[in-house]
């Protein structure tokens, strides 16, 4: 069944009750703008649709809470806009359009709900600058006005929130935890088992990092929720930073098991397979206490278990099943931490969010010619409709920079609104023109505005269907003094009908970079963070890296998922880069301090070779001098008697094992690349006969 007859024809209760909540929250902050006679009622249905997105508790608090402050920041920037060109249009137009850029460039740079209260910002000066153009006295009591409609927008969204089937973010938390630890044990057996190939380790490995995005996007909003919250984001910070080093242990370790099991031997290999049937117990087990304990025997038999007798890969290859079993027991930890703030205490530092300045600056620039060209139209027209396409072209050229595909998603959303475009005129005009009273109105008005949120509540049909709610309180502007004249409301339809056409074409025209640039870049920056790690100071180096890579990953994990099966290896590339990140770490805490020149001269080039062979086998290539550097390194550490003789067979079978997988990571991504250039051979179906 198609999404949005899904979402009409068979919704869930969850579905009801949003649209239920939705439209009581734009009814309530209707009426009380209608009492108190603000100028532009509307705009507070405006305000509580766009936070009843993310129904629960804490997401609703912190979006009002940046909405508001966006707001604020904007009415500041708009009156001092106005007082210093209050008589000059073209030159306030000017500081506008720079102001705009900037707060685009803002939304771009931050996440979340601080991304939107940037775009608040943006449309606030917009409107205070373009409304009070005509008359710049005016400009306080727009500025006011505008203030206090979203401000009211925000409460009443709270209020409904909070009182009528109230959802919390903690709970959303502690579901997405599990879910997250249950598939990243699965996924964490099935590496160290024989016989899965690829694509069921990619299926399982995509169950895990979903779960996992959506936990650390959304972990932010707990802190309002409470004095546990702050823990709670702690916890998943922690979840996130293990859960993705451990898929980079068990990567290494899958490639070894899969390629090389002759020379681990076949206790090594009997024991990944203990490990594993351990790692399904514990996801199968109801409890964390029960999980825990499970993998409390295997590694301490790990511990007891004699390995002298094993080559130096073989005793790397035993430790790093350790570590994996190491891994999940803190990820237990956090996941009971979220659950229960006060039965665990984790110390996490907070991630570092992966920043591109050049896709931040693109995005501005469209922002800023979306802008120009409608303000420049309105300008010579002199139309009073042509704020309305000002203010839609800029708050979605905005609003979608940020998404995966925001040229698809700018047009579903044009088609919404083409689709409110009769709704209104019959709900919002022709019925709506002999009702008499507020109850009247809540009854017609009402009905396009919960078909809408219905929709929204299902992902696939939200595009469509918020745009055909805000579409219909845009075309009808409910007030006190409403204009039912057809000649208004074709003016209105024809204004955003032109909005949104010019956020297309901005889109089509200034697409910004490209799929691969994004890819490309992302890499490089693993490639830069690796070299800036041999500068970092120590006692910080693991917490800097570890939070710059998860972000990355995730957002790794997200554009491998847009790949066909057969070149999906930017994961690949960033779990890579995450476990010669650590690989050097490892080597900085055994020999940082090493008061032999020789054995920090040999140390330095050995982590210098793994960041240049990290770069090398991301472009296909297979990386070169890492045998030499870590011969080099062992010499000079054996010459001078530096650590003991088990630390440095280890360090051996670290510098091994690494070399495998940069050899096996240039293969992989070589052969990606061949298949991408490989012209695609016709099916029989398309053959010309």
């Amino acid at each position: 069944m198609p999404p949005l007859l899904q979402a009409y024809l068979a919704p869930s209760s969850d579905a009801v009750k949003f649209a239920i909540k939705g439209t009581l929250a734009m009814f309530l902050a209707l009426y009380i703008a209608l009492w108190a006679d603000l100028e532009r009622p509307y705009w507070a249905l405006i305000s509580a649709a766009f936070l009843q997105i993310r129904p629960m508790s804490g997401m609703v608090i912190e979006k009002g809470l940046c909405q508001l402050a966006g707001t604020f920041i904007g009415v500041i920037a708009g009156l001092m806009i106005m007082a210093l060109f209050s008589q000059a249009r073209i030159p306030a137009l000017y500081s506008l359009t720079l102001w705009l850029m900037l707060c685009v460039y803002g939304a771009s740079m931050t996440r979340n709900n601080f991304s939107y209260g940037c775009i608040m910002a943006a449309v606030t000066t917009l409107l205070i600058v373009v409304l009070a153009g005509s008359n710049p006295t005016s400009a306080f009591d727009v500025a006011v006005a505008r203030l206090s409609e979203l401000g009211l927008g925000a409460i009443c969204a709270t209020l409904v929130s909070a009182l009528l089937w109230p959802t919390h973010v903690r709970q959303h938390l502690a579901a997405q935890a599990d879910t997250v630890v249950n598939q990243a044990f699965l996924h964490a057996a099935q590496r160290l088992e024989p016989g899965h190939d690829d694509s069921e380790l990619q299926q399982s490995l995509t169950a895990s990092l979903g779960p996992l995005m959506t936990l650390e996007t959304d972990s932010q909003a707990a802190r309002y929720e409470g004095p546990a919250g702050p823990g709670r984001i702690r916890a998943t910070h922690e979840l996130t930073r293990h859960a993705v080093a451990m898929f980079a242990s068990l990567a290494a370790l899958n490639q070894l098991l899969r390629e090389h099991r002759e020379r681990l031997g076949e206790e090594l290999c009997s024991f990944a397979a203990e490990v594993a049937e351990g790692l399904r117990q514990a996801e199968r087990v109801a409890g964390v206490d029960e999980a825990r304990n499970v993998l409390k025997q295997l590694r301490h038999r790990a511990h007891q278990t004699e390995t002298s007798h094993l080559s130096a890969l073989q005793k790397r290859v035993w430790l790093g099943l350790r570590e994996v079993l190491g891994q999940a027991m803190i990820l237990l930890d956090a996941r009971e931490a979220i659950t229960r703030p006060g039965s665990r205490r984790l110390r996490s530092p907070s991630l570092s969010w992966h920043r591109d300045r050049l896709v931040a600056g693109i995005n501005a620039a469209r922002a800023g010619v979306v802008f120009s060209v409608t303000a420049i139209f309105w300008l010579a027209t002199g139309w009073n409709n042509g704020p309305i396409t000002m203010m839609l072209a800029t708050l979605f050229s905005a609003f979608f920079a940020s998404r995966d595909n925001p040229a698809r998603v700018s047009m579903m959303f044009f088609k919404g609104m083409l689709a409110a475009i009769p709704s209104a005129f019959v709900f919002g005009h022709v019925l709506l023109a002999q009702a008499n009273g507020f109850t009247m109105l809540a009854m017609l008005f009402g009905t396009p505005l919960f078909l809408g949120l219905l929709g929204a509540a299902h992902p696939a049909a939200m595009g469509y269907s918020l745009a055909f709610t805000i579409g219909n309180i845009l075309l009808t502007m409910p007030g006190n003094d409403m204009d039912f004249s057809a000649a208004s409301f074709f003016n209105r339809a024809l204004a955003v009908t032109l909005g949104l056409t010019i956020v297309v074409l901005g889109f089509r025209l200034i697409p910004g970079p490209g799929s691969r640039f994004l890819h490309r870049r992302l890499v490089q920056a693993i490639g830069n963070d690796l070299r800036r790690l041999i500068q970092q100071r120590l006692p910080r180096a693991d917490a800097w890296f570890s939070g710059r890579m998860a972000d990355r990953l995730l957002q790794l994990a997200h554009h491998d998922k847009l790949l066909p099966e057969q070149q999906r290896v930017l994961f690949s590339l960033g779990l890579t880069g995450l476990d010669v990140g650590r690989a050097c770490l490892r080597l900085r805490m055994r020999l940082d301090d090493e008061p032999s020149i020789d054995v920090r001269g040999a140390h330095r080039r050995m982590l210098n070779t793994l960041a240049h062979a990290y770069q090398q086998s991301a472009q296909g290539r297979a990386p070169q001098g890492i045998a030499q550097a870590s011969n080099a390194l062992t010499e000079a550490i054996a010459r001078h008697d530096s650590i003991p003789e088990e630390r440095r067979v280890l360090l051996a079978g670290l510098l091994e094992r690494i070399d495998l997988t940069l050899q096996r990571q240039a293969r992989l991504v070589a052969n990606a690349m061949e298949g991408r250039q490989k012209p695609s051979t016709p099916t029989p179906a398309t053959t010309m006969k």
